[in-house]
């Protein structure tokens, strides 16, 4: 019988955390923060991580409830405790930045590892970023340009800017202009407004040094 009672509760936080979902992003009802918290809140009092995750988003941006951080870390860190990678990673944020507990630099790498672990491509830029400055890890290029590399893979463009930036400074890379070069472009092509900006000042500054080889190898690779 417990059994069971835990499938309908499943059940019903799975169409719970729907109807939220509904409400929040207006799609078949007028859009609605308020009634979409509603739902989420009963979905994630059984247990639904995604609606956990959820609560903890709009927590920490206002929606539908006063802004209150203290409330995000609460249910990021329940969906992160049953794995969820997108609350693992919101959560290692929160530690980052000080926002609703302490500011806690080895916290923060250790929810993001978790993500990371599980291939969250923002999560592994993230971290790359730890180990590049060495916070709350001893500082490590090798082990930065590791997890820029897969978020980058991922397509997570400012990863791709970094890792461009490594290759160009030879940073736990061998310095190369046709790798810093491509992966600068792969940012510019992707990033909007100033970011994208200063991606393309970087991606030129590369592109002055290249010798005609590197150019030849470049446009080989059709990268540039």
């Amino acid at each position: 019988m417990r059994f069971i009672l835990l499938l309908i509760a499943r059940f019903l936080g799975s169409v719970q955390f729907t109807l939220g979902k509904m409400y929040y992003d207006g799609k078949g009802v007028s859009q609605d923060y308020a009634e979409a918290v509603k739902w989420w809140r009963k979905a994630a009092d059984q247990g639904h991580a995604l609606a956990q995750f959820s609560l903890g988003i709009v927590y920490a941006n206002g929606q539908g409830v006063p802004q209150d951080y203290t409330e995000a870390v609460k249910w990021h860190r329940k969906a992160a405790d049953q794995g969820y990678a997108g609350a693992q990673n919101n959560l290692g944020f929160l530690y980052y930045h000080g926002q609703g507990l302490p500011q806690d630099y080895t916290e923060a790498v250790k929810w993001y590892h978790k993500a990371a672990d599980q291939g969250h491509a923002l999560a592994q830029g993230c971290l790359g970023v730890m180990y590049d400055k060495g916070q709350g890890v001893p500082q490590d290029y090798a082990e930065a340009v590791k997890w820029y590399h897969k978020a980058a893979d991922q397509g997570e463009e400012m990863a791709q800017f970094t890792f461009g930036k490594m290759y160009y400074d030879g940073k736990g890379v061998p310095h190369d202009f046709v790798q810093a070069h491509l992966w600068l472009n792969l940012a510019a092509s992707q990033l909007t407004g100033p970011a994208r900006d200063t991606a393309e000042k970087n991606r030129e500054i590369v592109a002055a040094q290249m010798t005609p080889a590197q150019i030849a190898a470049c446009i080989t690779r059709m990268a540039c």
